[in-house]
């Protein structure tokens, strides 16, 4: 058997076995290594290479400013804004849905934090108002996946950080795509609406929408802040995020007074904890990702496709297939980093824009949030909603084909995507 074809095997074997991700990746790259007679020294240089940047230290701030704004009341906010903004419309809080996540999305740049701390407000709140369940608990999980696309976005970082791409042209690109989804998941959400006769909320004064506003302005600054900050060339991409939660202690502690300073030390021993478990998970995927290339796997499967087809949309076609497939089994974090060298590659060899196929990645691997059997938000919002997973997953199926349109716009359009990072970045687009 061939090391990398033994290295995928031992991979998968232990993912069916439930062996937890992270083990299971260091268990197969010790394994092939043991095979080709490489020095173990080997696996610890890697996996310690693969933890070893600055803008990965990007991560647990934006990981602790997801949870200083949801225990801080601020979700509590962005859901009066949108109730104010789109709650009048057919399908009130199914838009309420959407647009909260894609505002929540600018201070959390995680898909699980967005689906955990809106689902438990928005599902039971949506139930009792009579829309279906199966209906509600989809629109939650699909549009929590706007966390990782939306800037801030921690998938994002980690794309930057490990393809050196730059992260400030990734955060604007991704706006574009992000703004179209939400969008297209409201309009899905008004033609149920119209269909099975959901309610509407009442409408609000222009006093009102003003009070929401200005209540929830302040962590709004938050987005303008980092995304300013970085293509402006004030800081980098760990600077904005230290920053970001500079100012969100700030408002907790000064602007809405949430927050003791004895709430702090269970805070920061969360947010340690949410960054540990992953950043274990990216060290094992280094190594993982220093044997495929190692192995020569990248020149491989480029010469594989390219006996295929030699079409420009023909290798993004296979590339998003490739992605739809490891999305399902594994994290979006965890596939980048393994099949980063595979996609960069092929990007080479086919001419692709280096941001532009970020995008893309991102954009796809998102959609593994909401498939089984790997899913979280769709696990998390099945689980606040108390249906089984596959269930739910039968309402967002539309929801997934409409944004796999505007992933396919976006490969026969690459400026709609581009335009954004082109006009404030051109010097890395």
């Amino acid at each position: 058997m061939s090391p990398l074809v033994l290295l995928m095997v031992s991979f998968f074997v232990m993912i069916f076995l439930k062996i937890p991700v992270a083990f299971a990746l260091a268990l197969s790259a010790m394994i092939t290594i043991v095979d080709i007679g490489l020095p173990f020294t080997t696996i610890l240089n890697n996996m310690y290479a693969g933890v070893n940047s600055f803008t990965l230290l990007a991560v647990p701030f934006f990981l602790l400013l997801g949870r200083l704004m949801n225990d801080g009341g601020i979700t509590k906010k962005l859901v009066t804004l949108s109730n104010a903004l789109v709650g009048h419309i057919k399908g009130g809080l199914g838009h309420v849905n959407v647009l909260v996540s894609m505002l929540f999305a600018g201070l959390s740049g995680s898909g699980a934090a967005d689906t955990a701390g809106i689902g438990a407000m928005l599902i039971p709140a949506m139930e009792e108002d009579g829309y279906d369940i199966d209906f509600t608990v989809a629109i939650t999980a699909a549009s929590s996946t706007l966390g990782v696309i939306i800037p801030p976005s921690i998938m994002m970082v980690i794309y930057g950080a490990m393809g050196q791409v730059s992260i400030g042209a990734l955060f604007l690109a991704g706006v574009v795509p992000g703004v179209f989804i939400g969008l297209t998941q409201m309009f899905y959400t008004y033609h149920m609406a119209k269909k099975h006769g959901y309610p509407c909320e009442d409408k609000t004064t222009m006093k009102e929408k003003g009070k929401a506003f200005v209540k929830a302005f302040p962590p709004l600054l938050l987005p303008l802040i980092i995304i300013v900050g970085i293509t402006a060339g004030i800081f980098t991409a760990t600077e904005a995020a230290a920053v970001a939660v500079v100012y969100g202690l700030i408002l907790m502690f000064f602007v809405y007074r949430s927050f003791k300073v004895k709430d702090l030390p269970g805070v920061f021993a969360d947010a340690l904890v949410g960054f540990a478990l992953p950043m274990f998970a990216v060290s094992s995927a280094g190594i993982v990702g220093w044997l495929i290339a190692y192995l020569n796997a990248p020149t491989m499967i480029a010469n594989f496709i390219l006996g295929i087809t030699h079409s420009y949309f023909g290798i993004y076609l296979m590339l998003i297939v490739f992605l739809l497939i490891i999305g399902t089994f594994l994290s979006p974090i965890t596939s980048i980093i393994i099949f980063l060298p595979i996609i960069q590659n092929l990007g080479n060899v086919a001419g692709f824009n280096p941001v532009h196929l970020g995008v893309i990645v991102v954009l796809t691997l998102s959609l593994g949030m909401i498939t089984p059997p790997y899913g979280i938000c769709l696990l998390i919002a099945a689980q606040i909603g108390k249906i089984p997973a596959p269930r739910a997953f039968v309402g967002i199926l539309p929801m997934l084909g409409l944004t796999l349109l505007i992933i396919l716009c976006g490969i026969m359009f690459p400026d709609l995507f581009l335009f954004i990072p082109k006009l404030i970045m051109p010097e890395f687009v």
